[in-house]
């Protein structure tokens, strides 16, 4: 069972992270790092985003919003790049961050507009007349 959600959840942040990123992460794992790479990629990957009742799409737009929520700003440009993987757009990106500047207030939401601004930037992606400052 742990090897089938490992191979399953592997198949899956690669589909939405990118394979040359996920497999750099594990490259990149010590024996002091792997154990929690294996772990995360089964659990996370292979039971939550292996369970197909809420589709990638959505389960990106809920990421968005809770990692914005939770100020995790790293994560959230990972997530931004994986959301746009699995077709969300700029304007679906931009009304996630609406959420978060209502519920969790505008430091956080200006916090998210900047991450979006660099990997929407990076990836060409910004709406015209858009500049890739804050």
């Amino acid at each position: 069972m742990k090897d089938d959600l490992f191979e399953a959840g592997l198949a899956k942040r690669r589909e939405t992270l990118g394979q040359d990123y996920v497999d750099r992460n594990l490259k990149a794992a010590d024996d002091f790092t792997r154990p929690f790479q294996e772990a995360m990629t089964a659990w996370c990957w292979g039971f939550g985003w292996g369970d197909e009742t809420i589709d990638a799409k959505t389960r990106s737009m809920m990421n968005l919003a809770m990692l914005g929520a939770l100020g995790k700003m790293h994560e959230w440009e990972i997530h931004l790049n994986g959301a746009i993987n699995n077709g969300v757009s700029v304007a679906e990106v931009r009304a996630i961050i609406h959420v978060v500047g209502i519920y969790c207030g505008v430091p956080q939401a200006l916090e998210c507009f900047r991450a979006a601004r660099k990997v929407l930037g990076e990836r060409g992606l910004l709406p015209d007349g858009a500049t890739t400052g804050s």
